[in-house]
């Protein structure tokens, strides 16, 4: 059956069901689309052995777990696999769980038919069979409460979907791909996750390191993200400063690539000039960077704001109001930290 990609509305139809799938995640499948390489950037060790991995299990069809902290990119490994196993000519469809509760549940999953329930004016195909063919990425399968793991369960064993308020069955051909960041066999011991799910889902288990044990990567992810804005702004490239490759090397990234993608949009945004300095960065960022100071002597709190102000403001040129707007405070808080923290060799621009 044909499958259409609505780029308006960026929602997967399929023209024998009704078009409207129930659910505006369905706004994110992607089929007949590839993602560039490019988008999948690193060059560490454990970069590498996660490409291995992706070739090695793509073209079967067994499920996957992919596991890893918030933000380290396991959607996009996921699409990885999709991309380049024999299905990357379908829709890919990406389901958040911890939107899928109770009723919802199995109407956003499975469909339901017209009336199956309160507000249920029109029948709706579901993530499953909106998949057909194709990848469901269920994202986050930790957070499926304990008594609709069992409905998940059964359609994974029959390959059957059967929607809210039908008494018909679907045959379905789904590739599942699954994530999570916590320790799905702890949830299985306390009685949290069945084991029955787990141990049907958990055929092969992919682990993606966080960021701050791959720092080979942390450079050309950031470049990349620098060139994207560049690109979005439609500006000449801006690149980053010595001091700044430096602080991303040394900083843990506890929030990953998304931490680093948003770190450098920041700097994007805040640099007037072409070369990105430290001072934009957030200030968690750059009060985490204790690489300056002796390891037996950590700096204090007025210590660190200093370091930021003078900074911020060498990077503005002394122009405080500039500054104030770097650092999200007010130019009369900002002068009156200026007096507490005895700046006094801030050459002040009469402009600001």
């Amino acid at each position: 059956m044909k499958q259409d990609f609505n780029n308006e509305s960026m929602q997967w139809v399929q023209p024998d069901f009704n078009k409207n799938l129930g659910n505006r995640h369905l706004r994110n499948c992607t089929p007949n689309r590839r993602i560039a390489n490019a988008d999948f950037i690193g060059k560490s060790p454990a970069f590498n052995s996660i490409l291995d991995m992706i070739k090695a299990i793509a073209a079967r069809k067994c499920p996957i777990i992919i596991t890893g902290e918030t933000g380290v990119g396991k959607e996009m490994v996921a699409r990885q696999i999709h991309n380049a196993g024999d299905r990357s000519d379908r829709v890919f469809v990406p389901v958040d769980c911890t939107t899928l509760t109770g009723q919802l549940f199995e109407s956003q999953l499975f469909g339901h038919t017209r009336g199956a329930f309160t507000g249920a004016v029109d029948k709706t195909l579901g993530f499953f069979r909106a998949a057909d063919g194709g990848t469901i990425f269920l994202d986050e399968i930790s957070e499926i409460p304990l008594e609709l793991q069992a409905k998940l369960l059964r359609v994974l064993q029959q390959a059957m979907v059967t929607p809210l308020g039908s008494t018909k069955s679907y045959p379905i051909d789904v590739r599942v791909l699954c994530a999570t960041n916590s320790n799905l066999y702890e949830m299985v011991k306390e009685g949290s996750f069945r084991a029955d799910l787990y141990y049907r889902l958990n055929v092969v288990n992919l682990e993606v390191p966080p960021l701050r044990q791959r720092k080979e990567d942390i450079l050309p992810l950031a470049e990349y993200f620098l060139a994207n804005q560049s690109a979005f702004y439609n500006e000449p490239p801006k690149v980053l400063s010595p001091t700044i490759k430096e602080l991303l090397l040394n900083y843990a990234w506890p929030g990953n690539i998304r931490e680093l993608a948003n770190a450098i949009e920041r700097a994007y945004v805040l640099t007037i000039g072409r070369q990105i300095q430290p001072a934009t960065m957030p200030f968690e960022i750059i009060v985490a960077d204790s690489a300056a100071y002796p390891k037996h002597e950590l700096p204090t709190l007025d210590e660190v704001k200093r370091r930021i102000i003078l900074q911020t403001l060498e990077f503005t040129r002394g122009r405080k109001i500039a500054a104030a707007k770097i650092l999200g405070i007010e130019r009369r808080r900002l002068n009156r930290l200026i007096d507490k923290l005895n700046i006094s060799e801030i050459k002040k621009n009469p402009s600001s």
